[in-house]
């Protein structure tokens, strides 16, 4: 596992291969998110448990070690309040439980795991395969927020109506996860509403400050200041819909053409690393400074889910599902380190 001085997004955790039929291949010259392992990596072991308690040594947080601490599914405001009861009653002894953001809930998530979606070394208990609130509200309507699915480690979102789980954390971590860009607050019915006492992301805006600015352009080269990264500033590199070999292929043509850079396929957490969860359309800070965004650009990740699919970022969204690798649905979006 490698690591690049100064990033601030995680390893997904995968080590393994596969092609496009989701055969397990040796990842050498693949160009696949295994072959170069980027990304902060993980101790060892990476969680520690503290009587009811799992202590993450990786970002400092402290969780619930019952993943499923309400029991049964909340609608997004019942479960806030149902962590602001905990609050009340300092459980464990503890008065600053709050519901995870979304930066804090995803980096619980191993890629290369999948019921659950979690590190092989996990001691948690009664984790559900379900949907996971966060507090984190979805700037494309903020009516939805968003939430994460145990059982293959989709990130989506749902009205804030509906019912899911509740995994508390506490703790404000230790400077590795970055905030989530949210700075206000919304009502289920999506209206902007006073922060103070709503426990919701844009009141605790939990994580490391962003630089300012964010993005800096250098010729064909978006640089992200926060992660280190630097992206092709033409956000269409083919100009059309490829499939995961293509785009792969794609990338390694770029890279050999180019004698100044090393271009790649970015793994999933690189892509979701470009996320400001206060914007949509696309979900990103503005000033936008890339060429030709487009919506669906695929990843170096496979789905251990399913490992004939690869994981897909949805750039209008800032969600991350997943797609065929034989299917040309997606675009790419090189980086490089």
């Amino acid at each position: 596992m490698s690591n690049i001085d100064g990033v601030s997004y995680l390893w997904t955790g995968q080590q393994t291969c596969h092609n496009a039929e989701g055969q397990e291949i040796n990842c050498s010259g693949t160009g696949q998110d295994a072959e170069f392992s980027y990304g902060i990596p993980w101790p060892v072991p990476r969680f520690e448990i503290k009587d009811a308690l799992v202590d993450d040594r990786l970002t400092g947080l402290s969780w619930t070690r019952i993943a499923n601490f309400a029991e049964f599914p909340l609608s997004w405001q019942e479960a806030l309040d149902f962590v602001q009861q905990m609050n009340i009653q300092q459980q464990y002894g503890f008065s600053d439980w709050r519901l995870p953001n979304r930066c804090e809930l995803h980096s619980l998530l191993s890629y290369q795991s999948c019921k659950p979606a979690l590190p092989t070394d996990q001691p948690f208990k009664e984790v559900f395969q379900s949907w996971y609130w966060t507090s984190t509200t979805a700037a494309i309507n903020p009516a939805y927020a968003w939430y994460i699915h145990m059982e293959g480690a989709r990130m989506f979102y749902g009205g804030k109506g509906q019912s899911f789980l509740v995994w508390p954390v506490r703790a404000k971590g230790n400077g590795i996860l970055p905030v989530t860009g949210q700075q206000n607050c919304y009502d289920t019915e999506g209206r902007c509403i006073e922060c103070s006492g709503s426990g919701q992301d844009g009141e605790h805006q939990h994580g490391r400050d962003w630089p300012r600015p964010r993005f800096v352009a250098h010729g064909d080269c978006i640089e992200d200041c926060l992660t280190g990264l630097c992206w092709y500033r033409n956000a269409n590199l083919t100009g059309r819909l490829v499939n995961w070999v293509g785009a792969l292929t794609a990338v390694d043509k770029l890279d050999r053409q180019d004698k100044t850079r090393h271009w790649r396929l970015p793994n999933i957490n690189e892509l979701e690393s470009l996320v400001d969860c206060s914007q949509a359309r696309p979900a990103l800070s503005k000033p936008v400074l890339f060429d030709n965004v487009q919506d669906t650009y695929w990843s170096s990740s496979t789905s251990m889910y399913e490992p004939d699919w690869a994981w897909v970022f949805y750039m209008n969204k800032g969600a991350t599902g997943v797609g065929q690798k034989n299917i040309a649905h997606s675009f790419i979006l090189p980086v490089c380190s």
